[in-house]
């Protein structure tokens, strides 16, 4: 197999916020298992008045038990319609509960679910969500569907999706059932698939809601939105800082997912003899991949210059293969070609489209995403100091390309807000002071726990150095676990002023399988899930391909 791409290049913010998704994305983890075992789906419930209040039920059978999404639909002033995470209304608010539900649980979950933060779950239930329409264009399909025509799919393309949500809760969060409860379970082991399984019932239920809406306006008239239409729309969601943290925080586990991909990755460069009908596929899942990148919207300058630089590049990659007669080690020669003539959207996209044709080499690969417990050891106190340095300088040698003596190098602090305990970035000693600050600076703090070493007996054993200065107890586990989980340490500074937050929102939603990057800062972005996906009656047919779009 070719070695690994290096955690140097890989491992960097510009390159992690060029990720696009792969076979190894969630969502499409999840649909391959779906498929595979030919889950079945129905809706149990659909009670929404005309005053747009209710609920509703659908219920995903698998081989072995039962999930069931639960909604409330709710009327939304127009004044309390926004994207940010400190809302307390929406139009509709759902949970993923566990097996189905009794009309008992249904009063149980319509008195807190539609609190969202301010209610309480418990174990049966596994997430927690909301989502608002996307009124303009929720309000145009409505009243042409009702008036017995089909919308124009320049409408749907230029938004994308008829909701939008603004956050998906798991994993034990407001009395939800821990994930540590349901992990012998095989269609939950890899990461978030309770979450993806939430919004794409939740896609089902907004064509549903908006065709109900149709209907209502005109019974004798209203048509149903042409399947083919319907396929363009996935649901949006926006992302901001409190998603930011995470990769930061759990290196181990992202070391998993960028390791594997990376392994996905080298495999396929490794195959010496392409076959010219894999060669003809991954062509033709570019030039799919081209059409509905030219499709994507951003008001944001520097991604709208970056949309037009990946078609630009796309294009020289395909004259690139044009070029090219022979199959011999293809891959390997394109992804040299890419990282030294190609911007860094085209090298992730070339390197995500050529694992499509070899499903054996890398789907085995998602069961390496998840992280077992006992890989998260403890501090090996019997280290000596120098051990402990030797250490950092074998995996930290970059932290002295970091002016550290530099204001703008310590410029930003991450911190917590009172008001929704939600991460939040700003000014040091001017937005918030030092005393509120999390540790999400590992660069930085490295620096400061090689710094005091330096200062003790080199065969001092770190436990008796940590007993005496433990603030650096953290750097000192964290450099312990990046030993064999190199993928999983940002080789940048995470407090610099120049830092963009967005690069670590892209790199996670890009690995959930997100489409349709649109920053609106650079702290906060929309995306899209489940863009060209089947809809749940018809996901057990679908080729597995249809996050490319559309073949025409």
């Amino acid at each position: 197999m070719n070695a690994l791409r290096k955690p140097d290049d890989v491992m960097r913010l510009d390159r992690l916020g060029s990720l696009h998704g792969s076979r190894l994305s969630f969502l499409r983890i999840l649909l391959r298992r779906i498929q595979a075992e030919r889950w079945s789906f129905e809706r149990t419930a659909f009670e929404i008045d005309a005053d747009c209040t209710g609920h509703a039920v659908y219920t995903a059978y698998t081989p072995d038990r039962a999930y069931s999404l639960v909604v409330f639909a709710h009327q939304l002033d127009p004044e309390h319609r926004t994207d940010r995470v400190i809302a307390n209304a929406w139009d509709s608010t759902f949970t993923l509960f566990d097996g189905v539900p009794t009309d008992g649980d249904i009063d149980r979950l319509r008195c807190n679910v539609p609190q969202q933060e301010a209610g309480r779950l418990s174990p049966s239930e596994l997430t927690m969500s909301r989502a608002n329409k996307s009124v303009r264009l929720w309000d145009v399909l409505a009243s042409t569907l009702a008036a017995g025509e089909q919308p124009a799919t320049e409408l749907i393309d230029e938004t994308g999706y008829l909701m939008r949500t603004t956050a998906v809760y798991g994993s034990g969060k407001f009395g939800a059932c821990d994930r540590e409860m349901i992990l012998d379970r095989p269609e939950l082991q890899p990461a978030f698939q309770a979450e993806m399984l939430t919004v794409f019932m939740v896609r089902q239920f907004a064509r549903d809601w908006l065709e109900h809406d149709a209907y209502l306006q005109a019974p004798d008239s209203a048509v149903r939105l042409d399947d083919a239409l319907a396929t363009r729309l996935g649901i949006g969601n926006s992302t901001g800082l409190g998603m930011a943290p995470f990769l930061i925080n759990h290196p181990v586990l992202i070391d998993h997912w960028i390791r594997a991909r990376e392994k996905a990755i080298a495999r396929v460069q490794s195959i010496l003899e392409v076959t010219d009908a894999d060669r003809a596929l991954v062509m033709h899942l570019l030039n799919r991949q081209w059409a509905d990148f030219r499709s994507w919207r951003s008001s944001d300058e520097k991604q709208s210059a970056a949309i037009i630089a990946l078609l630009r590049d796309l294009d020289v990659l395909t004259d690139w293969f044009k070029s090219r007669s022979s199959n011999t080690a293809l891959w390997a020669e394109a992804m040299r070609f890419a990282a030294t003539s190609l911007c860094l959207e085209a090298q992730e996209t070339l390197a995500s489209v050529m694992l499509e044709p070899y499903d054996e080499l890398v789907d085995s690969l998602a069961i390496e995403m998840a992280v077992d417990e006992s890989e998260l050891k403890p501090v090996n106190g019997a280290l000596t100091v120098t051990d402990s340095i030797r250490q950092i300088d074998r995996q930290y040698y970059w932290l002295d390309n970091i002016h550290w003596k530099h204001a703008e190098a310590t410029a930003l602090l991450w911190y917590v807000s009172e008001e929704k305990l939600e991460p939040r970035l700003g000014l040091r000693n001017q937005d918030a002071f030092e005393v509120y600050e999390q540790p999400l600076a590992p660069a930085r703090d490295i620096m400061a726990y090689r710094q005091a070493l330096q200062s003790w007996p080199s065969e001092t054993p770190l436990a008796e150095f940590l007993m005496c200065e433990p603030e650096h107890r953290l750097a000192a586990m964290r450099v312990q676990w990046i030993a064999t989980n190199q993928y999983g340490e940002i080789r940048d500074n995470t407090i610099d002023v120049a830092l963009r937050p967005i690069d670590l929102l892209r790199c996670k939603l890009s690995f959930f399988g997100a489409t349709r990057f649109d920053p609106r800062s650079d702290r906060w972005l929309r995306i899209t899930l489940y863009r060209h996906a089947p809809y749940l009656d018809q996901v057990v047919q679908t080729n597995q391909f249809w996050i490319y779009g559309p073949t025409q």
